[in-house]
């Protein structure tokens, strides 16, 4: 039976791996996909209870998110008390360590070809779990897309696939994320594609859609299938409100603005201990918490009542501009707080209030506030994040409301212009990215070469070989028709050559002997033989073509040998890739 499961790995996992180097392994993909839903589905309903249970305990009438009907001392010191925990775990890590949420799964698609550490994903549970049980402004979706993505990434890395594979896991995971956590299935796939891929790929668009699907199923058998907020029928009553909606998209795209450019500026004392700075945003979190409770951890309570039009003007305006504030303070300065919540928090409340103003303003035009609450959560969460499909879809799918597309797509594309042209913000995301230092890339030259392998393109016809051979073992070598030679220094490989310049040169040994009467060589040394040798350096088996590219820029080498580790210290040779292969392969795909 041992005998039999080890032929089916041997057989049938290199194969499927092989498959996936390619942009054209459907199949392997979808499956994928669904795996990856399902664990992600798994870890966020693991995630949600290990913050609701305690809180459903801990917070009056069993309520996991009523921080208001605490004692005001309770409720003042418990923010600060939490930054000195989380300060100190943060201090006690090592700086790449603490970096966590959806800018940090960037960063590693980026640079690292989407690898995310099982540590990384413990430090963001921890740290996520952290914010919202001591009531600091915090969502859970950023830890969550974190937490799929890592869970994605480590099982492509535990399967070993190659690196363009695991780069469309990590997206799968991302959009089961935002699906388990909203139960918004197209959501989560445009966010993936166009928040954190920041590309759309008809062979990612299968897999990552059966890892929404599957995830939402997972969370759905607990938690049903109603989405994330209780809305009621919403309609736009006259056109004659287009204006109003304008404005809406204009008095969102200015708190926009401001949320990405406070943010920013506390972006600025990175530099200083990250204790201090934690323990800085606990400390300027307790007059919020201790005036305006509402802003305290998720908030989908103070969204919900904003929805039904349940909370007078004075508490929406000065709750969505607390949350603003607070929000772009504490994140700036390093607590490990999620921004999608946030988002969501702000628009409703400040969308809200402007319903409520047209309201008093023409009461006979006006639609309901719940209508305006939802119009401004959407065009928040599209103005900071600028996916304004992705927050479409969330709408679209939150209110189960067709009529809500037409004032939707207004409000949230004019606030989305509104933030990028007038105010020339960026995504928060890349925002932070850029305080960093780092950028994200996202040509299409980049995005085609990271979406393949080596493996597809390599040449697997190749034989390694010592660098002094015997006359009668390089004509037994040559029976078997390779088309490149490694040679073996006494480092490892040293150069490539074709086969034929050792043919070609064995058949002038050959017309020698017979011409001038010499005996052949005992030994043929192929570094020192007439041949047209090439300066070689290694790439990983599931290295991407960009990963390829920038090893060939980096080392000057003239071909890349394509290895992978199977045993320890042992690595073989799989195939050999050339420059030329990558344009090649390039040119072809793009006509």
């Amino acid at each position: 039976m041992n005998d039999l499961k080890q032929k089916l790995s041997d057989r049938l996992i290199p194969g499927f791996r092989r498959r996936l180097a390619g942009v054209d392994a459907l199949p392997q993909l979808a499956l994928l996909g669904l795996l990856s839903g399902v664990f992600t589905g798994a870890v966020i309903l693991l995630f949600r209870f290990a913050i609701e249970f305690p809180l459903g305990y801990l917070l009056p009438e069993n309520d996991a998110e009523n921080y208001e009907d605490l004692a005001m001392l309770t409720r003042t010191l418990l923010p600060l008390g939490g930054a000195v925990l989380l300060g100190l775990l943060l201090h006690w890590l090592a700086s790449r360590d603490r970096k966590v949420g959806v800018a940090h799964v960037m960063e590693r698609l980026n640079y690292h070809q989407g690898y995310i550490t099982f540590r990384s994903a413990l430090v963001q549970f921890a740290v996520g779990v952290g914010t919202l049980l001591t009531g600091q402004s915090a969502g859970r979706e950023g830890p969550a897309v974190h937490l799929g993505a890592a869970v994605s990434s480590l099982m492509g890395q535990w399967m070993r696939l190659p690196n363009n594979s695991i780069r469309t896991l990590v997206a799968c995971g991302c959009a089961a994320a935002i699906s388990a956590s909203f139960n918004t299935p197209i959501s989560g796939v445009i966010f993936a594609m166009e928040v954190v891929m920041m590309e759309y790929t008809i062979a990612g668009f299968t897999p990552i859609i059966l890892s929404a699907v599957s995830a939402a199923i997972v969370t759905q058998a607990v938690y049903g299938s109603e989405p994330a907020f209780s809305v009621p029928a919403l309609t736009m009553n006259s056109l004659l409100e287009i204006p109003w909606i304008l404005a809406l998209a204009v008095v969102i795209a200015i708190a926009a603005a401001s949320f990405i450019h406070i943010l920013s500026w506390a972006n600025r004392f990175n530099h200083r201990p990250i204790f201090l700075r934690v323990v800085s945003a606990g400390v300027l979190m307790m007059p919020f918490a201790l005036i305006i409770p509402e802003v305290m951890g998720i908030g989908y309570d103070t969204v919900s009542l904003a929805i039904h039009g349940e909370l007078p003007f004075w508490i929406l305006l000065g709750a969505g501009l607390a949350k603003v504030l607070v929000t772009a303070l504490t994140v700036g300065l390093g607590m490990p707080s999620s921004i999608i919540g946030p988002t969501i928090f702000m628009g409703a409340t400040l969308g809200a209030a402007m319903g409520m103003v047209g309201a008093m303003v023409a009461p006979e035009l006006a639609s309901s506030v719940g209508f305006y609450a939802m119009l401004g959560m959407g065009a928040m969460m599209g103005a900071v994040l600028q996916a304004p499909l992705a927050a479409l879809m969330a709408l679209m799918e939150l209110t189960r409301n067709p009529n809500i597309i037409l004032p939707g797509m207004l409000v949230i594309t004019t606030a989305s212009l509104v933030t990028s042209e007038v105010f020339a913000k960026r995504s928060i995301f890349l925002t932070m990215l850029q305080n960093q230092g780092l950028s994200y890339q996202n040509s299409p030259i980049i995005q085609a070469l990271r979406r393949v392998s080596v493996g597809a393109i390599m040449d697997r016809s190749v034989t390694r070989i010592d660098r002094e051979i015997s006359y009668d073992a390089a004509r037994e070598l040559l029976k078997s028709e390779p088309k490149w030679l490694v040679v073996e220094g006494s480092n490892g490989p040293s150069a490539l050559l074709p086969s034929v310049d050792l043919a070609r040169f064995l058949e002038h040994l050959k017309n020698r002997q017979a011409e001038e009467d010499k005996s052949l060589p005992e030994v043929i040394d192929l570094m020192e033989m007439p041949a047209n040798r090439r300066d070689i350096a290694p790439i990983q088996y599931q290295a991407t073509l960009e990963e390829a590219l920038d090893q060939f820029e980096s080392t000057q080498a003239e071909a890349l040998y394509v290895q992978r580790h199977v045993a320890p210290m042992i690595q073989r040779i799989y195939g050999i890739v050339l420059k030329s292969d990558i344009e090649s392969y390039y040119q072809y795909r793009r006509s």
